[in-house]
């Protein structure tokens, strides 16, 4: 490998994983609340359709994409931060 980093497997590969699978579920229940407040002109079942059917890849982008960061804690940290920010914006734009 380049750089001399002939890790294989990094130690830190399970807090990534569980960033991914934990934060990255609350993640995607407030973007599919977001998506909800988006379409709220929408007919109701169709709306509720997109936004049920929306969660999954979400999840799914969140979690291949917290491989990417270098270690554990910061997949912790930003995925975190990302979801604090999510579910704010969805509380807030909820009640106006």
């Amino acid at each position: 490998m380049a750089g001399g980093d002939d890790e294989v497997l990094r130690p830190d590969w399970l807090s990534k994983t569980l960033a991914g699978v934990l934060l990255g579920l609350v993640l995607a229940f407030g973007v599919s609340g977001l998506l909800s407040l988006a379409l709220s002109p929408m007919a109701t079942s169709s709306r509720n359709q997109l936004v049920m059917w929306s969660v999954m890849p979400v999840w799914m982008g969140v979690l291949g994409g917290c491989f990417f960061f270098r270690t554990g804690p910061r997949a912790w940290l930003w995925l975190g931060g990302a979801t604090v920010l999510t579910w704010g914006a969805f509380l807030l734009l909820r009640n106006l």
